[in-house]
């Protein structure tokens, strides 16, 4: 930061505030877009993955809950890449459902 600056920064620090703020309005107005424009989108396509993402576990770990959807030699194959996940999907799938899960 230049000398003089510093020295207005430590004479008005309302503005050294002011000129800190990231982008100030433009920020705002790209957050308004943002939130007009696509957060549905969004929000629908990280809905989707996560469907997608239940149903990979549904099938390859399905004889976990009782029903053999894959032949076992290729649930085997696809473990590794499933273990870590295994602890939190068991939890999302059997966790107790409400009526107004559907709504939001």
């Amino acid at each position: 930061m230049p000398e003089d600056e510093k020295g207005r920064a430590q004479e008005h620090p309302e503005e050294a505030a002011r000129s800190s703020q990231k982008g100030g309005w433009r920020t705002m107005l790209k957050g308004v877009l943002y939130g007009m424009a696509s957060h549905g989108q969004v929000t629908a396509t990280l809905r989707t993955r996560m469907y997608m993402e239940h149903l990979f576990m549904f099938i390859t770990l399905g004889d976990m809950l009782g029903i053999p959807v894959l032949p076992p030699y290729y649930s085997l194959q696809l473990l590794p890449y499933a273990v870590p996940n295994v602890e939190t999907w068991k939890q999302r799938v059997f966790r107790e459902r409400d009526f107004t899960d559907a709504i939001f």
